[in-house]
């Protein structure tokens, strides 16, 4: 395990994922066809130097220093490397918007941990990096498919241990996501949360969870409806995106099998056939300009791949 050079670098590629998906809280995620794009090089100076460079219309307000997350997130992986930290420069080019319900904090905390591994060396497994995301996300469902891919249900085991189950997602499923211009952070969407639901809530996101799941797997659009509900977040956080149920029941009348939020939100996930997809995703973007929200909508696959990093070419200063 060699310490970094001065102008070394890796790029890291990671995608967006959509959490939850309905009855899933805080468990059940998958990663789609869109993502985020981070250069990170090794730059002059002491350990707590970071600087950050966003390219894309979003972002703006992110900041670099060492209380970053992509930053963090690198700490974490050196000192259970027994690697003294380095500085560090990210050249990010945005294109999962934050705060959005996207997993855009998931990005960071993957990017940082896989491309500090691959700096020096590749020391910890994957199977590592896996366990001090979840540790720094304080919560599985976009960290896990952000590393591994598709459609992933996490539990913590018996036996402690964080488990993955890849699930199976039906080509004939198409997920819809509709973006707003609103945001809403994950911490004030968690603040509207009770801290305890009642046992027949719970029940009733049990048997949701295993129909949507059987649904995805099968293509079956009924089982995918009958999946889409929740009594655990979603109850009490429509309130704090402006439209949301007026997009949502445009969703349902334009064909989708169910409409729920995607993350803690604001953006809202459609799930349909190939058949409505583009219209579901038109309506829920004239739904939300009724409403005085400007708003994106995209078709997307789930991406199967994961995570992915390469080096950089080494300049020299």
């Amino acid at each position: 395990m060699a310490r970094p050079s001065l102008g070394q670098g890796v790029v890291v590629e990671v995608p967006a994922t959509t959490a939850n998906l309905g009855p899933g809280f805080d468990c059940l995620g998958a990663a789609l066809e869109l993502g985020n794009r981070f250069e990170l090089r090794v730059i002059e100076g002491g350990g707590d130097r970071f600087d950050l460079i966003i390219e894309g219309s979003e972002g703006a307000h992110l900041r670099g220093g060492p209380d970053n997350l992509i930053y963090r997130s690198a700490q974490r992986v050196w000192k259970e490397a027994g690697q003294e930290p380095v500085a560090l420069e990210a050249r990010v080019q945005l294109a999962v918007p934050p705060a959005r319900g996207l997993g855009s904090s998931a990005t960071a905390i993957v990017a940082g941990l896989i491309g500090a591994n691959a700096l020096v060396g590749e020391p910890l497994s994957k199977e590592k990096l896996l366990e001090l995301a979840i540790d720094i996300e304080g919560h599985p469902d976009n960290v896990v498919p952000s590393l591994v891919g598709g459609l992933c249900l996490t539990a913590r085991a018996a036996s402690n241990r964080w488990r993955v189950v890849r699930c199976e997602w039906a080509s004939s499923v198409q997920a819809v996501v509709a973006i707003p211009s609103i945001r809403l952070s994950t911490s004030e969407a968690r603040r509207a949360m009770p801290r305890s639901i009642p046992i027949s809530d719970a029940v009733i996101n049990l048997g949701a969870l295993t129909l949507l799941l059987q649904g995805l797997r099968t293509g079956n659009g009924d089982l995918i409806a009958d999946g889409m509900h929740d009594r655990i977040h979603e109850p009490y956080r429509w309130g704090l995106i402006q439209g949301g149920k007026a997009v949502r029941e445009a969703a349902l009348e334009a064909g989708a099998w169910g409409c729920v939020i995607s993350g803690a939100g604001p953006t809202l996930l459609a799930l349909g056939s190939a058949s409505v997809a583009a219209a579901v995703s038109e309506a829920m973007v004239e739904a939300w300009q009724r409403e005085g929200v400007s708003s994106r909508g995209e078709v997307l696959q789930p991406q199967y791949a994961g995570s992915s990093w390469g080096h950089l070419p080494r300049l020299s200063f």
